[in-house]
């Protein structure tokens, strides 16, 4: 099983051409910071929301994702009004390595469950335009990531706060049995917002910007809560009524 997306590669130079990404595996990175204490103020602002991090498996952690999560759709649905987006660097691994940006669209309230769990429960939304990463190689540690929600600046950080991309390459085929050689795509961490706490709301919009150059590469979805759309006298509960008497 494989997963294609339409998207298209923006050199250096300005010219672009149109490519279709096969992904055969994805996996999603938390703390996969250069320096471990980064990733601290995230880990804490997660806690706020009775989001524990594994902290006995070693950093990065690794969550492998079923493909059909990934999308560059302008609408996201979801189950509940606790989700909120993570802007991420994006790699793919076909011919090349292309770099691009994310959001890794996460459940909340799932998540107090199971990290690994409300990572499949939303889309994994990417921006459909990526960049050859050796043409990025020198100048990368430059380039700026953002994130905003319903207009407001949510995240603001510099990829120089990650581990580099040939790097995660590495670490990835390092730590998983199955990685193939090609065709696989990995979101690579984030890290806390602005105001250190979680955001939530319906428009996001992100974006990576390399200032040497002057480009930009983003996009933006719309999150519908469908489970609100039943009316509430007949909305089947998010979490098991019985969950609590059972343990």
């Amino acid at each position: 099983m494989s997963h294609k997306l339409n998207v298209t590669i923006e050199s250096a130079d300005g010219t672009r051409r149109d490519m279709q990404f096969v992904t055969e595996r994805m996996y999603n990175l938390g703390s996969a910071t250069r320096d471990p204490e980064t990733a601290v103020a995230h880990q804490q602002e997660v806690a706020k929301s009775g989001i524990h991090i594994a902290f006995d498996v070693p950093a990065p952690r690794i969550y492998p994702i079923a493909l059909h999560a990934l999308t560059a759709d302008d609408e996201l649905f979801v189950q509940t009004d606790k989700t909120s987006g993570e802007v991420e660097i994006v790699l793919h691994m076909a011919d090349q390595l292309y770099v691009g940006v994310g959001s890794d669209h996460t459940d909340r309230a799932l998540e107090t469950v199971s990290i690994p769990g409300s990572k499949q429960a939303c889309a994994n939304h990417v921006a459909p335009v990526f960049w050859p990463y050796d043409e990025m190689r020198d100048s990368w540690d430059s380039c700026v990531m953002r994130s905003w929600v319903d207009g407001r600046l949510y995240q603001d950080v510099g990829v120089n706060a990650f581990i580099r991309p040939e790097d995660i390459i590495a670490l990835v085929r390092e730590r998983v049995s199955n990685v193939p050689e090609r065709d696989f795509t990995v979101f690579c961490g984030t890290i806390v917002s602005v105001d250190k706490a979680l955001g939530y709301g319906a428009e996001w919009r992100y974006e990576m910007e390399a200032p040497e150059t002057g480009r930009r590469v983003g996009a933006s979805y719309q999150v519908v809560d469908i489970l609100s759309e039943v009316k509430p006298e007949f909305q089947v509960p998010f979490f098991n009524p019985q969950r609590d008497k059972a343990a």
